[in-house]
């Protein structure tokens, strides 16, 4: 599908600069070091107005052939993210040469329209796309970064767009939560250590506390045993559901995907369970250009200074990689 199908142009005022407001959160209008400065930009999105943070890279950097970074935000989230993570991951983008845009989606933050979730997006990331390619006419395309439901929205922006400006893709701790996988890590994961300790049998024997740990595991088994049931009688062609799209888009997807799980997540443990386990995920760890980079220590937004500059600086290196090779096709 041609994006341009998704949303409206961006007409030439809503894509123009405008001037920075200085209460606006993770906004810095001085110049870096190097003399760029991130700035604002207002651009439309289906008669609605969106507005971002253009990260510039340093004029030495952002050459031709460079690849734009897209921060996707998922909802409900706003475009600084926890603990401003996105606003520290764009400015480190940019420094290293990607010329980066982290943007507040439809009836977020600081966009007018109506709230809709991760999965209702697509048009928004389209807009943004337009708009880093406009703002940047020397890039040869972008990537897309997205955290928990912002990773998957980008892969079902690919899914619904087939979008070959899409270079590559930068997910961490992508949402896939369905009853079957919830109830898997549940027991993998919280009732199997549980099981093991013996403070655990002890509260069993005595009722209360134990005992309502016991009936909830085996709730999640009978939990995880319906949902593999249902799923084995679901034809992944026909799913119209959330994670058998993103599947799709995954397979279909021949460019390079930089895969970065945190290790004390939930979240990150759910997405590998799908991937083991879900029949339109058959594969996928196998996927040509697929880096998997697990984060050690990490929490599900990389909340210690340490694991959100190791993710960082992985996310730099393989960018720097992806800025070598050959342009991809897909």
């Amino acid at each position: 599908m041609n994006t341009s199908t998704l949303h409206s142009p961006v007409p030439a005022s809503d894509a123009a600069l405008v001037p920075p407001a200085p209460h606006a959160a993770g906004i810095d209008t001085t110049a870096n070091a190097a003399g760029t400065a991130e700035r604002p930009v207002l651009f439309s999105c289906e008669g609605e107005h969106l507005l971002g943070v253009l990260h510039p890279a340093p004029s030495a950097a952002g050459q031709a052939g460079a690849l734009g970074v897209v921060v996707v935000v998922g909802g409900p989230q706003v475009r600084a993210g926890s603990h401003r993570q996105f606003v520290q991951l764009a400015r480190a983008l940019a420094a290293a040469g990607h010329p980066t845009l982290r943007f507040d989606v439809r009836g977020m933050g600081d966009s007018s329209g109506v709230q809709r979730s991760f999965e209702h997006i697509s048009p928004d990331i389209g807009a943004a796309i337009d708009t880093l390619m406009a703002a940047q006419p020397q890039l040869r395309g972008v990537v897309l970064w997205g955290l928990c439901d912002g990773a998957s929205a980008a892969l079902l922006y690919l899914h619904d767009t087939a979008d070959a400006r899409v270079q590559g893709l930068c997910l961490l701790n992508p949402w896939v939560r369905s009853e079957a996988t919830q109830a898997q890590v549940q027991v993998k994961h919280y009732y199997t250590q549980r099981l093991l300790q013996l403070s655990f049998w002890r509260k069993a024997i005595g009722g209360g506390v134990g005992l309502q740990a016991l009936r909830g595991l085996i709730g999640s088994v009978n939990t995880l045993l319906r949902a593999q049931r249902a799923t084995a009688q679901t034809s992944p062609a026909t799913s119209l559901h959330y994670v058998a799209r993103m599947a799709a888009a995954w397979q279909a997807f021949s460019g390079p995907v930089l895969l970065q799980l945190s290790e004390n997540d939930f979240t990150a443990r759910e997405f590998e369970a799908a991937m083991k386990s879900h029949p339109a995920w058959k594969g996928a760890a196998r996927r040509a250009n697929l880096v998997f980079s697990p984060i050690v220590q990490a929490d599900h937004t990389l909340s210690e200074p340490a694991c959100r500059l190791t993710a960082e600086t992985l996310c730099v290196e393989w960018l720097q990689r992806l800025c070598n090779a050959p342009t991809s096709t897909h």
